[in-house]
């Protein structure tokens, strides 16, 4: 199944190389125009002699992670791993989480002091992302550096799982999950449009990827299909609940970059109800997409991002709803068609 393979792939920021050739083994297939940029972006297009507008559809191949720093010498410390995060990871997530390390996918542990041996004041707060370090069982640092070196890349060991009432689990839904969607969207559409596939790399640290990516193409229109935060979950009152699993694919009004257009996020939500496709605003302010980065390209491009919720987003287990990732397949696909059809022109 391509989502599993997507998500169980290694690909943390700045690594996205096992990604990308998922990403093109499936576009090659399709026979597609494929080219990857100097920065490891792959670039598909479709149509792109077509008159119309230029259709940018983007999603970022790499997933928070992890960065081998220091292999620690002595008694105490000989052969465990210190580390520092690639990406937004929250500290209070990580202890005791199974971890792969670099090309060999080196299993380790997350470890910190055992809470028997903690002071008092240290149980009352995070345990802070220096105090905790990555043991894969060497004997000594010597030991440790025959498996592992520093600048050694990180993930999360966890598998795809599918769970009940169409709902799955895995690592990296943020962003391989807009990666399906994407290469789904392309493998269906049979329109006459010029049509572009950007795979971005290093979203997780700065939107790098796309701004490259969105200086080749020249978008007249982009769309970025991302994961995003959903907060549905108990304890939450509905005015904070900033996206519903289940409820469809979100469009973005406001987030930490950029205020949506207000008449393509109205065509995007009347495209969706007119297909009857299940549909719903992404109420939240905070954090972005690579839109945040393709917007400000050239003369200012047009568009936004259709969002697929995803439950504990940045940590080591996410859960979205397989209905809501079909569903903005569907709506990619629609919203190509109501452009080509002239239903909508920046």
């Amino acid at each position: 199944m391509l989502l599993k393979e997507l998500t169980e792939a290694f690909g943390p920021t700045g690594f996205e190389d096992e990604v990308r050739g998922i990403v093109r083994r499936e576009l090659d297939a399709m026979g597609l125009s494929v080219r990857t940029d100097v920065l490891g972006n792959v670039i598909a297009s479709t149509g792109e002699h077509h008159p119309g507008p230029r259709v940018m559809l983007d999603a970022h191949m790499d997933e928070v992670g992890l960065m081998v720093t220091h292999i620690g010498e002595g008694r105490e410390e000989g052969g465990l791993l210190r580390f520092r995060p690639l990406g937004g990871v929250d500290p209070r997530v990580l202890v005791s989480k199974p971890v792969l390390i670099g090309e060999r996918r080196i299993p380790g542990v997350i470890g910190a002091k055992p809470v028997h041996l903690q002071q008092p004041s240290e149980r009352e707060k995070p345990i802070p992302m220096e105090k905790l370090y990555i043991d894969i069982g060497a004997r000594d640092a010597d030991d440790a550096r025959r498996h592992v070196k520093p600048g050694d890349p990180v993930v999360f060991a966890t598998a795809y799982q599918e769970l009940p009432h169409r709902m799955a689990k895995a690592k990296s839904f943020d962003d391989r999950v807009g990666c399906y969607i994407l290469l789904e969207a392309l493998r269906r559409w049979k329109g006459a449009l010029p049509v572009f596939g950007a795979f971005t790399v290093q979203e997780e640290i700065g939107l790098r990827g796309a701004h490259a990516a969105a200086y080749q193409i020249e978008p007249d229109i982009a769309i970025a299909l991302e994961g995003t935060v959903a907060h549905d979950v108990v304890g939450t009152p509905s005015h904070g609940q900033s996206t519903v699993v289940g409820k469809g694919p979100a469009i973005t009004v406001q987030d930490g970059q950029t205020v949506a257009n207000r008449r393509f996020a109205e065509f995007l939500w009347e495209t969706a109800k007119a297909r009857n496709i299940p549909v719903q605003w992404r109420r939240v302010k905070g954090g972005t997409n690579d839109f945040g980065a393709i917007h400000r390209v050239g003369k200012g491009v047009l568009g936004g991002a259709i969002s697929v919720p995803v439950r504990y987003i940045h940590a080591p287990t996410q859960v979205v709803s397989l209905d809501d990732v079909s569903h903005a397949i569907d709506l990619v696909v629609a919203v190509l068609d109501e452009i080509a059809k002239g239903g909508f022109r920046p």
